[in-house]
């Protein structure tokens, strides 16, 4: 696999090696030696969650702030516009996104560690969305960043509204939100 880092130099694209032929491919979508020896990072995985969602659903920008987690996401069926969005107050990037594309076709996932906000836009007909996680998921401690915060001006590409859940349309301004320190 390659890890290329991204302009926060903290969030990591992952690119695993795919071995294809005519009969179709195969990849290691995770190995933890190979994590280790090539990212450095050694955190522990306790959760693996699966989503699907329609076109044009944005889903974030979702954070913990107790129990946080880190998350290594990756899309198995469509195309989303990641984004992450750094919620680290001491940090020299905080307030500052970064966005990729994931799709099934350049099988990419992205690290995300503890400290940042996360969502994504289903771009495709609809996409089936993985990740694994540090902690568990605690709803009490989830916070929500609202999508179209123009200090964050994140660059979504969508030409329309994109479908919210009420607790994604009703997500915090960052100079309003709680962060980590």
């Amino acid at each position: 696999m390659q890890v290329k880092q991204t302009e926060i130099p903290d969030l990591l694209v992952i690119e695993p090696q795919v071995f294809g032929d005519e009969r179709g491919y195969f990849y290691e979508s995770y190995n933890e030696k190979a994590w280790l020896e090539k990212t450095g990072i050694a955190e522990h995985f306790v959760q693996d969650n699966h989503s699907r969602s329609a076109k044009n659903i944005l889903r974030g920008l979702h954070y913990q702030i107790k129990q946080p987690q880190g998350k290594l996401v990756r899309v198995v069926v469509g195309e989303v516009f990641d984004v992450v969005v750094d919620l680290r107050k001491s940090s020299t990037t905080f307030g500052q996104w970064v966005g990729i594309h994931l799709t099934a076709e350049n099988k990419r996932q992205l690290w995300i560690p503890v400290g940042f906000a996360h969502g994504f836009l289903v771009l495709s007909e609809y996409a089936e969305f993985l990740y694994k996680t540090t902690n568990y998921y605690a709803p009490q401690y989830e916070r929500t960043l609202l999508w179209n915060d123009p200090d964050l001006a994140i660059a979504w590409p969508i030409q329309t509204e994109p479908i919210l859940s009420a607790k994604d349309n009703a997500g915090k301004l960052l100079r309003d939100a709680e962060v980590y320190p």
